[in-house]
């Protein structure tokens, strides 16, 4: 197997979930905890599945394919330790980052406004984030630039994860194997994928009225 098909698999794991749990048994739990702190850590890697492949282990989950909960634990602690890590990594830059201030992009007004923000409405911001692809990943790196107060960071941090976690797999382990959604599956993540894309997308078409 060759580095492309093994790149390929990493990027579509929701595809492969059968195959990697047939050839790699519990090491596949490494793998998933493996991707989703990273779509949820790093901010260079938001390309990675999240709610698909959660949809999908939900499923397989149902099938008995692979333990329910512990998928479930892997998932969450996975998500909730990248978005802290996430965070820590913004908070350690973004100070640094208006230390050697270039007026024309790092203004220490903005620096202001964020913190100011994630302290009104950043648990909030927290929570829903987690059901943005793209966004989920900015939010807690943006919440660190803003130095939002941590306690409160970590609260909503779980909140936002144990939620995200249990939505996608109950949906998955409810409807993932009903004959017609198995028929067209490949239509149903896009289907998760667009509707996951729709707040994000209202949102900045609201932005752009207002402007």
């Amino acid at each position: 197997m060759n580095f492309i098909t093994l790149w390929d698999i990493f990027i579509h794991v929701d595809k492969y979930l059968t195959y990697l749990i047939q050839n790699y048994g519990i090491a596949t739990y490494l793998i998933i905890f493996l991707i989703i702190f990273c779509e949820t850590g790093l901010v260079v890697t938001p390309f990675l599945p999240g709610d698909s492949l959660i949809f999908v282990l939900g499923a397989l989950a149902a099938s008995g394919e692979i333990n329910a909960l512990a998928i479930g634990g892997v998932l969450m602690l996975a998500s909730i330790i990248g978005n802290i890590c996430n965070y820590e990594i913004g908070k350690f830059i973004g100070p640094r980052a208006f230390e050697n201030e270039n007026p024309r992009l790092f203004k220490k007004e903005y620096l202001v406004r964020t913190h100011e923000f994630f302290e009104k409405h950043g648990g909030k911001t927290i929570v829903i984030a987690r059901f943005m692809p793209i966004i989920r990943t900015f939010a807690p790196f943006v919440a660190g630039i803003g130095q939002m107060n941590y306690k409160r960071f970590l609260f909503y941090n779980l909140v936002g994860c144990v939620a995200w976690v249990l939505t996608f797999m109950i949906g998955g382990y409810s409807f993932g194997n009903i004959p017609a959604v198995e028929r067209n599956f490949t239509l149903v993540i896009f289907g998760i994928i667009l509707i996951s894309l729709l707040p994000a997308v209202i949102a900045s078409i609201r932005q752009s009225k207002a402007s």
